[in-house]
């Protein structure tokens, strides 16, 4: 393996980056490549088809531009639709978001969980099915809020998060029958961690679980024993659309340096 093979992160925004971060804990010297499809953002608005077929396309030509050693898609949207295509499409291994539901599950008292992602995300038959595997026995509230995605993005591009906003986009799954209870909530979209102080301030005393941490221990076991460099290095930013001015001080807290356009 080349050591200086990247890591490929894809999302439709700057979710991806609340996976990024944790990975960067473990695996510090990794190359990094951040690729956001921010021309056709926001996935969780767009049909599952378009999706389906946009996916594996674009990262087969990222994955031809930047030779990853192994590609993640960071976005519960793309990753719920489109995983077993894109892994089909692509030679490398490729790790997939999905809602943490289970470690949710464990976590949870009153045996409520809420599962807030997309609209896209909340509605697909996988989401069915850890429900049904992992948290038979618990009521599962779900809620899409493209509101939560526009909101994240604006907080990473300096501006201000109206706690108003945070509040009203939380007021449908804490009204649904139930909501009440709920004790933890599933982020199920990778914007979502991005809005976690603000999400903890508009519903204290729930429990929020970000799936992040574990994609990033899965993202090192597949790597184990590689080559790395033996120094960290600037990442590469790669948007499908010109990202605003506003982005590049965030990117770069987050280590990528070069931004560039696809």
């Amino acid at each position: 393996m080349n050591p200086a093979a990247p890591i490929l992160f894809f999302d439709s925004g700057v979710g991806g980056l609340s996976v990024l971060a944790p990975t960067r804990a473990l695996l510090p010297n990794a190359p990094i490549v951040y690729a956001a499809d921010s021309a056709a953002f926001p996935y969780g608005t767009r049909s599952e088809a378009e999706i389906a077929a946009r996916v594996p396309a674009l990262l087969g030509r990222l994955v031809e531009r930047y030779r990853p050693r192994l590609a993640v898609i960071a976005c519960n949207t793309a990753s719920t639709i489109a995983l077993d295509h894109v892994r089909a499409a692509l030679d490398i291994p490729v790790v997939g978001t999905v809602p943490a539901i289970k470690p949710a599950a464990a976590l949870s008292k009153t045996r409520v969980i809420g599962v807030l992602g997309t609209a896209a995300t909340v509605r697909q038959p996988y989401v069915d099915d850890l429900a049904q595997r992992f948290a038979a026995d618990c009521r599962v509230i779900r809620h899409g809020s493209p509101d939560l995605v526009e909101l994240a993005e604006r907080k990473l591009a300096g501006q201000p998060v109206d706690p108003a906003a945070i509040a009203a986009a939380l007021a449908p799954m804490r009204a649904a029958p139930g909501g009440g209870e709920i004790d933890a909530i599933v982020l199920a979209c990778t914007h979502f961690p991005l809005l976690a102080e603000e999400t903890a301030a508009a519903w204290p005393g729930v429990t929020l679980v970000d799936g992040g941490p574990g994609i990033a221990r899965r993202i090192a076991h597949l790597t184990h024993g590689q080559d790395w460099p033996e120094q960290p290095s600037d990442g590469i930013a790669v948007f499908t659309a010109e990202p605003p001015i506003a982005l590049y001080g965030s990117l770069a807290r987050f280590g990528l340096a070069d931004v560039r356009v696809l």
